[in-house]
């Protein structure tokens, strides 16, 4: 090998006239992006003007958005967009973003100055669509519709920070809701058990996803889940990556992506949601009591 430019970055004539031993060509891979140089301060959410206690980290949904593979003119959604920190990243990528939530609270924000639409208009990004309706009854809120989304990407509340919630009264005989109220009324709501959470939004995945279309989510765990054997599955998503972040000793969260490998059939619905859980209530117990477990964990600890 001959160098053509000297220490002081100088031509040397003589090995630049040398004709080359060999020519190679690369095909480049992977490369990096300098997020951290400025762009990821600029992004990060103490700079935002509306923030919840679940807004999702805005290096975190960089990650998320790049294993669904989100790209400019993706069409994303978001069944749990909170205070859509994950959409606004979508949007970043130059993604059409549709967020649903069935808090109405957090999706009108705290006032016209402070709401969703303030962080998209902060960064000079397109409008979201936001709908308020329960992921739990997806295909009562919507018509039935041929795969729509090319990525869903979204924080399924798990119980730690957030509670999660879905239609329905605790009553067993609800007082019916009067014609002359339905117009603005808001459904109560109950707890939504974890469990159900997730077999719910892998259902949906399943149902919404056009083909090779990807679902990224993120889960909690313990020390003692094997992603292996308890980590949910659907028969029309193959798993394609799982990335792991340790938050405590006992708990961390693992970033899943999935990909749409086979049509949808209705007709095996009760067959998919009985398969979700490979190991049944043993694998969807280590995610449903997370809190509970976290406590007793605490308890044990000396002091």
């Amino acid at each position: 090998v001959y160098p053509r430019h000297g220490l002081n970055k100088v031509l040397i004539p003589e090995n630049d006239a040398r004709p080359p031993l060999a020519v190679y060509f690369g095909r480049i891979l992977g490369g990096a992006r300098n997020w951290r140089g400025g762009r990821m301060e600029k992004y990060s959410l103490k700079n935002r003007v509306y923030l919840g206690p679940t807004s999702m980290d805005s290096e975190l949904s960089l990650i998320m958005t790049n294993l669904a593979q989100v790209k400019n003119t993706s069409f994303c959604f978001d069944p749990f967009v909170g205070t859509g920190s994950i959409l606004l990243t979508c949007a970043l990528r130059g993604a059409y973003c549709l967020g649903t939530d069935i808090d109405i609270r957090v999706l009108r924000g705290r006032s016209s100055d402070e709401n969703i639409y303030s962080n998209f208009r902060q960064y000079d990004l397109p409008r979201p669509d936001l709908v308020r309706s329960d992921n739990a009854i997806y295909s009562r809120h919507y018509r039935g519709h041929k795969p729509l989304y090319d990525a869903i990407v979204t924080d399924p509340p798990y119980g730690i920070r957030a509670g999660a919630r879905k239609s329905g009264s605790r009553l067993e005989n609800p007082r019916p809701v009067e014609e002359e109220h339905r117009y603005d009324h808001i459904a109560q709501t109950k707890p939504y058990a974890v469990s159900d959470v997730m077999s719910d939004l892998l259902d949906v995945a399943a149902r919404t996803l056009v083909m090779g279309g990807r679902l990224c989510y993120v889960i909690p765990s313990m020390t003692d889940f094997d992603e292996q054997v308890d980590l949910p599955r659907h028969e029309c998503l193959k798993l394609v990556h799982v990335c792991y972040q340790p938050l405590q000793m006992e708990l961390g969260r693992r970033i899943v992506a999935m990909e749409k490998i086979a049509d949808y059939n209705e007709s095996k619905r009760s067959d998919y949601m009985s398969k979700i859980w490979v190991n049944g209530p043993e694998s969807a117990d280590k995610v449903a009591k997370i809190r509970d477990r976290l406590l007793e964990a605490a308890k044990k600890k000396p002091g």
